[in-house]
């Protein structure tokens, strides 16, 4: 059993900055990929960020330059900085991981841009 837990939405205002964290816990052995995802009623959910356990990673076009993906192995933590946020960002923000081949979710945060 994967818990994830994500927390640092809100509401913000356009060229703020938010950071969201995701908590990792339960029977961790290997994960391969952690990421973060979208999604906005009506859409697809999307891939914004991912990074490997070699520390590779990988951004959606929308957001390059503006947000940042790191992790903390020994806190189980991801984290996504977000700066520069646009309306177009406004969304519910989902935590991800990759383990055993097993895709986990959290239950996602909302980040609302608007002035």
């Amino acid at each position: 059993q994967v818990q994830l837990v994500e927390s640092g939405g809100g509401l913000v205002q356009p060229g703020g900055s938010l950071r969201l964290s995701c908590a990792v816990s339960g029977s961790i052995f290997s994960i391969s990929t952690r990421g973060w995802y979208r999604q906005v009623p009506g859409k697809q959910r999307e891939l914004v960020a991912t990074i490997l356990s070699s520390g590779t990673t990988n951004y959606a076009n929308s957001v390059k330059g503006r947000f940042t993906i790191s992790r903390d192995i020994a806190k189980n933590t991801v984290y996504l900085q977000m700066n520069s946020l646009k309306p177009e960002d406004t969304a519910v923000y989902y935590c991800n991981i990759l383990q055993g081949g097993l895709n986990y979710w959290g239950k996602g945060t909302l980040v609302t841009v608007s002035s």
